[in-house]
C-alpha cells in the first residue's frame, strides 16, 4: 500500500515521534496506522498515542439538561462542511431535534425524525445543498445530571451524579471533554482493551530477559498506571489537580455514576478529495 504524506502527519501528531521513524512504521505496517500504533509501543515503550484527531463529518453536538437536574439529552446532527455548521438554519433545525428529543425522552433516531421533523430535514437539505443527518441521541436520567459543551460545539458531555448539584456535575462534564476518559472507573474497562494493553507491555524491550515474576510485578504497576490515566473518576481534576475527580465528587457527597462525551465525526471515515486532480480530470472528460 503507498505511504501517503497525509498517513505520516497524522501517525507524526499522534504519536510525537520523527517523520522517517513514522514512515518506516507505516510501511512495515502496510499503512495500517493503528497498526503502527501498536507495533511502535511495543518496540519503544511509547506512551499510549493520541486518539484520532481527524473527524469525518462536520455538523455540531448540543444538549438541554432539564431545570430539575433529573434527566438531560445528548444529540449529534451532520453536515458535509463547517460552513454549514455555521448557519442559522442548520442551528435552528438542531434546537428542533434537541427539542423533540427532550421532550420525548428519546434515543431512537429513525422514531424521532418521523413526520415533521423529517420534512424539516428534507426541507433543509433543498435549500443549503448539503446532505444533513441525526447521527446519535443519548438520554441519561440520574439524581443529578449536568452537561457541558465546548465552545466550538464539536466536544459535548452529559454526566450522571447520585448527588451533590448541577455545577459539580458541569465542572465533571466540563472535565470529561476536556481529558477523554476511556471508562467511568477501574473496573469498568473492558477485558479484551485489558488484555491488549498487557500484550503491548510485555513486548516492550525492558521486560526481555527478566523473570517472570518480575515481569508480573511491572506489569502490574504499568497496568495500575494505564487504568488510572484512563479511568475518570482516577483522573486529577482539570481545575485542581490536586484533588482526583473521584475526590472531588465524593467531598461533595455524591459519586459519579455514568459519563457520555459525544465528539463531533468521532468514528466516521471521510474520503478525502484532491480538487485540483478532480478539476483536471473534469476538464479533460470535456475536451
Amino acid at each position: 500500500m503507498a505511504i501517503t504524506a497525509s498517513m505520516v502527519k497524522e501517525l507524526r501528531e499522534r504519536t510525537g515521534l520523527p517523520m522517517m521513524e513514522c514512515k518506516k512504521a507505516l510501511t512495515e505496517a502496510d499503512g495500517d496506522i493503528e497498526r503502527a500504533i501498536e507495533d511502535l509501543r511495543k518496540a519503544s515503550g511509547l506512551k499510549a498515542a493520541k486518539k484520532a484527531g481527524r473527524t469525518a463529518a462536520d455538523g455540531v453536538v448540543a444538549t438541554k439538561v432539564a431545570d430539575d437536574a433529573s434527566y438531560g439529552v445528548l444529540v449529534e446532527v451532520n453536515s458535509e462542511t463547517d460552513f454549514v455548521a455555521r448557519d442559522d438554519n442548520f442551528k435552528a433545525f438542531v434546537e428542533k431535534v434537541v427539542e423533540k428529543a427532550f421532550s420525548e425522552r428519546q434515543e431512537d433516531v429513525a422514531a424521532l425524525m418521523e413526520g415533521e421533523l423529517e420534512a424539516a430535514r428534507e426541507a433543509l437539505v433543498q435549500k443549503i445543498g448539503e446532505n444533513i443527518g441525526v447521527r446519535r441521541i443519548q438520554v441519561v436520567e440520574a439524581p443529578v445530571v449536568g452537561s457541558y459543551v465546548h465552545s466550538n460545539s464539536r466536544i459535548a458531555c452529559l454526566v450522571a451524579l447520585s448527588g451533590g448539584d448541577a455545577e459539580l456535575a458541569r465542572d465533571v462534564a466540563m472535565h470529561v471533554a476536556a481529558n477523554n476518559p476511556q471508562v467511568n472507573k477501574p473496573e469498568d474497562m473492558p477485558a479484551d482493551v485489558l488484555e491488549k494493553e498487557k500484550e503491548i507491555i510485555k513486548a516492550q524491550p525492558d521486560m526481555e530477559g527478566k523473570p517472570a515474576e518480575i515481569v508480573e510485578k511491572m506489569m502490574g504497576g504499568r497496568i495500575n498506571k494505564f487504568l488510572k490515566e484512563n479511568s475518570l473518576v482516577e483522573q486529577p481534576f482539570v481545575k485542581n489537580p490536586d484533588v482526583t475527580v473521584g475526590k472531588l465528587a465524593k467531598d461533595a457527597g455524591a459519586d459519579v455514576v455514568s459519563f457520555v462525551r459525544f465528539e463531533v465525526g468521532e468514528g466516521i471515515e471521510k474520503e478525502e478529495v484532491d480538487f485540483a486532480a478532480e478539476v483536471a480530470a473534469q476538464v479533460k472528460g470535456s475536451s
